[in-house]
């Protein structure tokens, strides 16, 4: 029997890492898989040694370092002494991942460290790239520029494709999802994606619900929605909705991006699914003073939403921190709704985005290149 150890941090690489063990599954049932994740990889079967419902969190409080640091000496502990995998499978979350393969490689771990949707090294921190190359054994990565970055350091790389290529649903029959929300099918509809992070809330919900309120107020046909992400608090959220009654929708994401006639979203992945629906969209983004300016330190490009990163162009607007304000998003919304040419020219660019990404299934390529390492062994 092969054994593989996976390692995620948050709701996405739970989600992304399932269905590599799914695929790999189908390789070949001689396979054992355990590792640190949540619901989706163990319903794939895997045996999680952690679950990282508490991973996710954002801040550097010292209770989550500390968290941060017992989990990584139990991890490398139990993968060194009781497990022993034939390869450990890193999964995003760089800041952890990236010091689990450190402590493995220095403890010389006999095994293979894969590591599949690597840290966005080309977006900041561009020198953890050294840490990749010195600790990993291959990068499975999900863009095409990836490769060409990795490579050019002499590192070995595998693309495998993007994983929303083959996991996002096909776009909503809109009718149905109107008249189940209780819309009108005429009427435009704007959606807006304030995050899924408590600080995410505090800092853009009162900027998007006011924006809202005057594209309502100036357009009184407009129907709008916020979608709330399924890891919020419920009374967290509405309490932000005290004086208006716009919909909330939960759970619905891409059906929601799918149908919107425009949207209005924190920068994110989100970002990027909006891009496949061809769904036009601008991004509006705020935070903490302290965590912008370590930002523009640390970061290595001067664009925000994958959208534009991917084509190397501004195809989405980018209202962020300072630029981030109510004036800016309600005339930037406006020309996406009701500037004929202007919305027609960001739909025909954002085709641009899937031609850039290949039609390759992630997850199965991914898992085929696993496999093919760990029968090697």
């Amino acid at each position: 029997m092969k054994k593989i150890f996976i390692i995620t941090g948050e709701y996405s690489g739970d989600t992304h890492a399932a269905a590599v063990a799914r695929k790999l599954r189908e390789c070949s049932s001689e396979i054992i898989i355990e590792g640190i994740g949540g619901e989706q990889m163990e319903a794939e079967g895997v045996k999680l040694f952690h679950n990282h419902s508490k991973m996710g969190a954002v801040g550097l409080s010292p209770q989550i370092i500390i968290d941060h640091i017992k989990l990584g000496k139990e991890t490398v502990d139990y993968i060194l002494n009781s497990y022993k995998p034939d390869l450990v499978l890193l999964v995003d979350y760089g800041g952890f991942n990236l010091k689990i393969a450190q402590f493995l490689k220095k403890h010389k771990f006999e095994g293979k460290i894969f590591y599949y949707i690597p840290p966005q090294i080309w977006a900041s921190r561009k020198y953890r790239i050294k840490t990749v190359k010195k600790y990993i054994d291959k990068v499975l990565c999900i863009f095409p520029f990836e490769e060409e970055m990795y490579k050019e350091y002499g590192i070995d790389v595998h693309y495998c494709g993007h994983p929303l290529i083959s996991q996002l649903p096909e776009k909503a029959d809109k009718t149905d999802f109107f008249e189940k929300h209780g819309f009108t099918p005429e009427k435009p509809l704007v959606a807006i994606f304030p995050g899924s992070r408590k600080f995410e809330l505090k800092y853009l919900m009162k900027l998007f619900i006011d924006s809202a309120k005057t594209l309502k107020r100036k357009h009184p046909d407009l129907q709008v929605c916020f979608s709330m992400a399924p890891n919020i608090n419920h009374e967290l959220y509405y309490k932000y909705f005290k004086n208006c009654d716009f919909k909330v929708i939960q759970g619905e994401n891409q059906a929601l991006l799918s149908v919107s006639d425009a949207l209005i979203l924190a920068s994110g992945t989100v970002a990027l699914e909006a891009a496949l629906y061809n769904t036009p969209l601008i991004i509006a983004y705020r935070a903490p003073w302290i965590f912008y300016l370590i930002y523009l330190i640390v970061r290595c490009i001067d664009k925000v939403s994958l959208p534009n990163i991917i084509c190397n162009k501004i195809i989405v607007p980018e209202l962020v921190q300072p630029k981030a304000t109510h004036d800016n998003i309600v005339f930037e919304e406006e020309r996406l709704l009701y500037d004929k040419k202007r919305r027609e020219q960001q739909i025909k660019e954002l085709e641009e985005v899937k031609e850039k990404l290949s039609d390759k299934c992630s997850s199965s390529e991914a898992a085929k290149v696993i496999w093919e390492a760990v029968i090697e062994k």
